[in-house]
């Protein structure tokens, strides 16, 4: 309806060109069609009168007036209003509403989706967690919006690549192996000779023994085998990071979550990347050296202050190898890169952009893209859940799905703007009932299935190709209200994948879910009259098919049966 609506708008501009209402050359402005707050004042509004009234020399609602009475009519649209400073309100006919319904049957699956990516290149990195332990709730939301962006980019049209990157190099690795080895030589935490900074989890007991056991571990195609030696710190730091790496796998594989591009940091050091790219920084001249230490110029590209890179110990700074990293990212074709990180990495973006920029090999200002999430607490009993048995210090991701499910844990985890605090309420996650806004939701698609159910056992064969002739019945209030709902899908598939904000999906949904709740306890479906309950029928059934669509978008099932 808005390409439609944009459409006239701009036929309307056009005649008031040729009528000289206009001047001949005034450009036809960027004006918007977008849907009012409440429809009391329309189904959608533009602002097109206002645009133009300075090039046409009069005040935006005679504009306004002249431009509804220069726009082609067009039976979709019931009538045509002025309000306000200049607005143009557009109240639809039931028919426009009605081919809606008729679109979500016939493109199914694929309702809702578009093409404005155009089939580019997006990477989206998303978890990243380094090695050395199992993934916590945090780690948990990441995931959670990481693949319901890439998702939600998808139905935008694009290209999307799925990337982890592990951090299995730096201090947290060797670490972990002391960690694991001091297991391995039977020490526990507390006994004298436990390492001050080791992982005091119960699982760090779980790797060592399965390093003595000499049991193998398969990641990406490569077999790690414990080598049983416990003074072998190296063979236990190959071990340590295969064994918790496929433990993070298998956790993701739970949560519905996989990935096309596995990246270890250790290659960048191992390939030469992390040197390679500090040389073109030093040729590009944004370089200096002082107190021993070789600095970036990033205040050049807009940083607070100068960055280290090379410390005077001869090693490098944390943000020199993600610089490495996501110059591959740029040379391996992303046209896009989105990376969603905890708010607390916050201070490293500024850093990597700025180096990205020194190297000068074209990739553009404000690439990547960062979406960061809060921090997420966990309530049970109206009480915080801090600690996990296993991990020793923080609540795992595969606890949180074993209590509440995985559809309810996806849920819960992306139902809120990434950048706002998140509570996790256990208990109303296992609910069965309408407090429980996934409940909710997957209801009322249970509640569409049960009605094709009933119909069959009421001897009512359903059509579909039947059913669209009968489309022109569905003209009462509440199943205009319902197909209103179920029209704006598509509209926020495409503004929750340009503001990269998958939580208005499941915003929708709700709504939506509102919307068929009231209309199927207001309206019956199972009719006598044949054409009206095949009509009501094709609205249930377009309505499951958005609920469908937009769980899956989320990554959460639409069951048939609650």
């Amino acid at each position: 309806m808005k390409i439609l609506l944009q459409a006239l708008v701009a036929q309307g501009i056009e005649a008031l060109r040729a009528a000289g209402t206009l001047p001949a050359d005034a450009a036809i402005p960027d004006f918007v069609i977008e849907r009012p707050k409440t429809r009391e004042h329309g189904d959608f509004a533009t602002n097109a009168a206002m645009l133009l009234a300075k090039a046409a020399r009069t005040n935006p609602r005679a504009l306004a007036q002249a431009l509804v009475q220069a726009m082609p009519a067009s039976d979709d649209i019931a009538r045509v209003e002025v309000a306000g400073p200049g607005f143009i309100n557009f109240h639809l006919a039931p028919q426009a509403w009605q081919r809606e319904v008729a679109a979500a049957l016939r493109h199914g699956s694929h309702y809702g989706r578009n093409t404005s990516g155009q089939g580019r290149t997006v990477g989206v990195e998303y978890v990243s967690a380094n090695p050395t332990g199992p993934l916590h709730v945090g780690h948990g939301r990441a995931a959670a919006i990481g693949d319901s962006l890439a998702r939600l980019l998808e139905a935008n049209g694009w290209n999307v690549k799925r990337e982890f990157y592990y951090n299995d190099a730096g201090v947290q690795i060797d670490n972990l192996a002391r960690s694991v080895q001091a297991r391995a030589r039977g020490l526990k935490p507390g006994d004298a000779g436990w390492p001050a900074e080791a992982y005091n989890g119960d699982y760090i007991q779980d790797v060592a023994e399965a390093y003595l056991r000499g049991d193998s571990v398969e990641i990406e195609g490569h077999v790690v085998t414990g080598a049983r030696d416990p003074e072998d710190l190296e063979a236990i730091r190959r071990f340590a990071v295969a064994y918790l790496r496929n433990e993070q796998n298998h956790d993701l594989a739970a949560f519905g979550v996989d990935f096309d591009v596995y990246f270890l940091e250790s290659s960048l050091y191992r390939d030469g990347k992390v040197e390679e790219t500090v040389q073109q920084l030093v040729a590009k001249g944004h370089t200096y050296e002082e107190g021993g230490a070789l600095w970036l110029r990033t205040t050049t590209f807009g940083d607070d202050k100068d960055r280290v890179m090379r410390k005077s110990d001869g090693t490098y700074t944390y943000f020199v190898p993600d610089v490495a990293y996501h110059l591959s990212k740029w040379q391996r074709g992303y046209e896009r890169a989105i990376t969603e990180l905890g708010a607390d990495h916050h201070g490293s973006l500024a850093r990597v952009r700025a180096g990205l920029q020194a190297l000068d090999v074209g990739i553009p200002q404000g690439w990547p893209e960062y979406v960061l999430h809060q921090m997420v607490t966990v309530m049970r009993g109206g009480q915080e859940v801090k600690l996990s048995k296993r991990a020793g210090s923080y609540v795992t991701l595969r606890d949180l799905i074993e209590e509440a499910g995985r559809d309810a844990t996806r849920w819960f985890l992306i139902a809120r703007k990434p950048d706002s605090q998140l509570v996790f309420d256990i208990d109303l996650a296992r609910q069965q009932s309408n407090d429980n806004p996934v409940y909710y939701v997957q209801y009322a698609h249970a509640r569409v299935c049960a009605l094709f159910r009933q119909a069959a056992e009421k001897g009512y064969e359903w059509n579909q190709n039947r059913a669209l002739q009968q489309l022109g019945l569905l003209d009462d209030a509440g199943s205009v209200e319902l197909m209103v709902e179920l029209s704006r899908f598509p509209e926020v598939v495409e503004a929750a994948g340009q503001a990269l904000e998958p939580h208005q999906i499941a915003q929708y949904l709700r709504e939506l879910a509102y919307a068929f709740h009231t209309w199927y306890a207001a309206t019956p479906v199972l009719v006598e009259d044949g054409g009206l309950r095949d009509a009501r029928l094709a609205l249930a059934r377009a309505t499951g098919q958005v609920l469908a669509n937009g769980l899956g978008l989320l990554g959460v099932s639409a069951p048939e049966r609650m």
